[in-house]
């Protein structure tokens, strides 16, 4: 069986929360051997967000499968020479250190790319490593307010953040694309790179409609909930059973076949106040109030039936819970299970699915599990690793 296209390919990761773990987690994902370097003790502070998975944070499960978990106080000397020694066999060495943190460990990417030129470095902050908001904290509700986001989120009285850390995902993501396009180019040069990937770049980058629109068309998107914009009928309408149903109408074929065979009522397909996008979206309100009108007077089945005759898109507006039964996962086998410190849990399987080769799963570490086996390979003998573990509890 072929290996995973990753493997062989070594990550030395001092990472914490999520935008770096989620990138480190993909590359495990493909192959790649990931050793993760936490503090002792308390290891990566997302370890303790919550305990809501049998005692494991909710965050750590998600982010660490396939891990090798290595303890080590990086502030005492015996610690950063094995960070090096761990760096000089490594392909990737991945850090979200607080701007400036890196460089005082002698961590920093001038420094290793002088020692090692296949190296690849990948340093991960909220706002660059230079301007006035270098050094101010950066948490993912902070990213999203300071990239317009928080403005476009919500319902016209109230604006909201994102649901899930999307400016965490956000630099995870690219941080990944990134590795991997150096790590392609690498081929080709036989010269690693030194990447620096920020939480509002990525999170600006993602918000590149909204800019547009408000930079050309003189006012931001505004606030609509599940609705569009620029878009009517769109969003969640409920159904006379109480499910919620979501649906979207693109262009003028779809809003006539709406009409007809969802509505039954075809004459709005010609009323002045409809027949075009734009106006649709001007008259958003009596537009929905006719909706309303007829899926209160149906089922959720019901109405996807007609919906699904028409050829509308729409879904049906799940709840978190729902989702491990969703019946699309459930006939595709997208879960699975991963071992971790408390047992099986259920997993997901990555998004990037190779024919033919089975996806990496491999346990949640513990905290420092495999400090031991990481030191021996290095040829630390047993007074060696004893020395660490004594500085390391200081």
């Amino acid at each position: 069986m072929n290996a995973l296209p990753l493997a062989g390919i070594t990550v030395i990761a001092c990472e914490q929360a999520v935008a770096a773990p989620l990138a480190t987690r993909h590359l495990a994902d493909l192959g790649a051997r990931v050793i993760k370097v936490e503090r002792p003790g308390t290891g990566d502070f997302a370890r303790g967000y919550d305990e809501t998975v049998r005692g494991m944070s909710s965050h750590f499960v998600w982010l660490n499968r396939s891990k090798e978990s290595v303890t080590l106080d990086l502030k005492h000397p015996d610690a950063k020479e094995v960070v090096h020694r761990l760096i000089a066999g490594a392909d990737v060495f991945i850090q979200n250190f607080a701007p400036g943190a890196a460089e005082r460990l002698g961590l920093g990417a001038e420094e290793l790319r002088a020692r090692h030129p296949r190296l690849i470095t990948c340093a991960i902050s909220g706002y660059g490593s230079s301007g006035p908001y270098r050094d101010a904290k950066a948490y993912d509700l902070l990213i999203q307010a300071e990239a317009g986001l928080v403005s476009v989120t919500g319902s016209e009285e109230t604006p909201a953040k994102s649901g899930i850390p999307a400016a965490d995902i956000g630099a995870g993501m690219y941080a990944f694309s990134g590795i991997l396009t150096a790590l392609y180019e690498r081929e080709h040069t036989g010269v690693g790179a030194a990447l620096e990937i920020s939480l509002l770049d990525s999170l600006v980058e993602w918000m590149g409609y909204p800019f547009y629109y408000a930079e050309y068309g003189g006012t931001p998107p505004a606030r609509t909930g599940t609705s569009h914009a620029a878009i009517a009928p769109y969003g969640t309408f409920t159904a006379g059973d109480g499910t919620d149903i979501v649906l979207s109408v693109q262009n003028e074929r779809e809003w006539a076949a709406f009409c007809r065979h969802v509505l039954d009522r075809p004459e709005l397909a010609a009323d002045e106040r409809f027949d075009t996008g734009s106006r649709r979206v001007a008259h958003r309100r009596a537009l929905e109030e006719h909706i309303a009108e007829v899926f209160s007077g149906l089922t959720a089945e019901q109405v996807q039936r007609r919906l699904a005759a028409a050829r509308i898109a729409h879904a049906r507006q799940r709840g978190v819970t729902e989702i491990g039964a969703h019946p699309q996962l459930v006939a595709r086998d997208r879960l699975t299970e991963v071992g971790s410190p408390v047992g099986p849990l259920t997993a997901v399987l990555p998004a990037i699915g190779l024919p033919g080769r089975p996806a990496r799963m491999d346990p949640i570490p513990a905290l420092g599990e495999h400090t031991d086996t990481v030191l021996e390979e290095l040829g630390y003998d047993s007074r060696a690793r004893d020395r660490l573990r004594a500085e390391a509890a200081v």
